[in-house]
């Protein structure tokens, strides 16, 4: 414990942030078909399901994202007849759309823009069908990181069941950069379509980088896509939209996981430090506090009474106004002090 302190003032405390990134890449084998679906987790209550990069009965299986299907009930789809888990797909549609939309002023739920515009009810750029994938904090950490063809996955969208990636195409967010801010759940922005000769840059749905959702529109595994035909989803000889009605939401998830080929994106962590500048100047801490650097009354240090007092600095400590320590900071070597030297120490704190 100190027996002298020194007050910091606000010129020797600094604050900063920094953002490191970490590459993320989901290979389409894990998410279908490399532990043949022992590492998908369906629910009873059959809303969504996950995935995990391993059997997920094993300890070591990681949670990486979640899968979903809906629609709006202004959907064509929610007023056929014998729609199968009807109202938990418009759930779902409405639950994530009130989240990541949010609400008109009237208090109506913003339906899905892929232009970014929510609220304009625009048909052509309205999503009435979607998909979403809900990746797990563990991957996206503080966010998905901002930035243009850094938010990317492939699919493939063969019309063929057997063949699916007999033609692929690819779905990023080209002007990531330029994020929207106009969602209650922070920036997003629009995901575009590619495929070799057929589509460029066509929107296809949003990214939402700070809660780590991505919203595809349905109609990606049709013939607007790949330029042929609707993709047959299931061995049924079911299109995406025959699926959505008929089939339950964890068969809608099958079926798409069987077109992933990739996914990948970089993830943002925030690390916010404060750091203090501890200045010792030439007649400050020339002495130490340590019983053992006196000895018979006399300092073990000085062999000469007019010699210069000497120190060594081999710790700094942090403490609150009330002297109470609160963090260690330790020297690589012991720094010798005398009052004809200074230094000024620089301790990070981060968090």
């Amino acid at each position: 414990m100190a027996t002298s302190f020194k007050t910091l003032l606000p010129n020797d405390i600094q604050s900063s942030r920094t953002k490191l990134h970490e590459s993320i890449p989901l290979t389409g084998t894990i998410i279908s078909g490399t532990y043949s679906d022992n590492n998908i987790k369906n629910y009873s209550h059959g809303m969504f399901q996950s995935i995990y990069d391993y059997p997920y009965l094993s300890s070591s299986a990681n949670h990486i994202f979640d899968m979903t299907a809906g629609f709006s009930s202004n959907s064509g789809l929610s007023g056929s007849t014998g729609v199968t888990q009807n109202d938990p797909k418009i759930d779902i549609y409405n639950e994530m759309s009130q989240m990541l939309a949010g609400y008109s002023s009237s208090g109506s739920i913003h339906p899905f823009d892929h232009s970014g515009s929510f609220g304009s009810n625009a048909a052509a750029t309205t999503m009435k069908d979607v998909i979403v994938f809900n990746f797990a904090r563990l991957l996206t950490k503080d966010q998905i990181q901002v930035s243009s063809n850094g938010f990317q996955m492939k699919f493939g969208v063969g019309a063929a069941y057997s063949t699916p990636f007999s033609d692929t195409v690819i779905v990023q967010d080209n002007n990531g950069t330029n994020a929207y801010t106009n969602s209650p759940a922070g920036e997003f922005n629009t995901l575009f379509a590619t495929n070799a000769g057929v589509v460029t840059n066509e929107a296809c749905g949003l990214v939402f980088y700070d809660a780590g959702v991505a919203i595809l529109t349905a109609s990606l595994f049709s013939s607007t896509f790949n330029g042929a035909t609707d993709c047959i989803m299931d061995d049924g000889g079911l299109d995406m939209e025959e699926l959505l009605v008929s089939g339950s939401i964890s068969s809608s998830c099958d079926a798409i996981r069987r077109r992933i080929d990739n996914i990948s994106f970089n993830n943002t962590t925030e690390l916010n430090s404060t750091i203090y500048f501890c200045r010792s100047s030439f007649n400050e801490f020339n002495y130490s506090s340590n019983p053992t650097y006196v000895t018979g009354s006399k300092l073990r240090v000085k062999s000469v009474a007019t010699d210069d007092p000497v120190s060594y600095i081999t710790t700094v400590g942090l403490y609150s106004p009330d002297n109470e320590l609160l963090a260690v900071g330790k020297v690589s070597e012991p720094l010798k002090k005398t009052p004809s030297n200074e230094y000024t120490l620089r301790v990070r704190l981060d968090y």
